[in-house]
């Protein structure tokens, strides 16, 4: 249920800076999602359609892209993409991973008329 939370916050950032440039309307939000951030984008779409109604926001297009997660080896210094979180390097087999980047959540971009 945190992606109802999440969204509220899409909208406010939206609607802030769409009132800082005077902006008639919001037409495109440009979204960073990693893999490993634990949203449903199908969800942000469908918070977003009903919060957004009646706001200069409320014909949006959301643009969720996915980030993969990656992860490097303290071990042996390999840097990977992984679908899900690893525990061990596919490179060395060493078990000191650091996450590099997946989890992220943002909004990167906005678009106003």
């Amino acid at each position: 249920m945190h992606e109802l939370a999440l969204t509220q916050s899409i909208l406010d950032i939206s609607l802030t800076e769409a009132a800082k440039y005077q902006a008639k309307r919001v037409v495109e939000i440009r979204i960073k999602a990693g893999a490993l951030a634990g949203v449903l984008p199908a969800l942000i779409q469908e918070y977003f359609h009903i919060i957004s109604a009646g706001t200069v926001a409320e014909q949006a297009r959301l643009v969720i892209e996915k980030i993969p997660a990656a992860v490097s080896c303290l071990d042996c210094g390999a840097e990977r993409e992984a679908e899900r979180f690893i525990f061990t390097c596919p490179a060395c087999g060493g078990g000191h991973i650091r996450l590099l980047k997946g989890q992220e959540f943002y909004v990167d971009n906005l678009e106003v008329e």
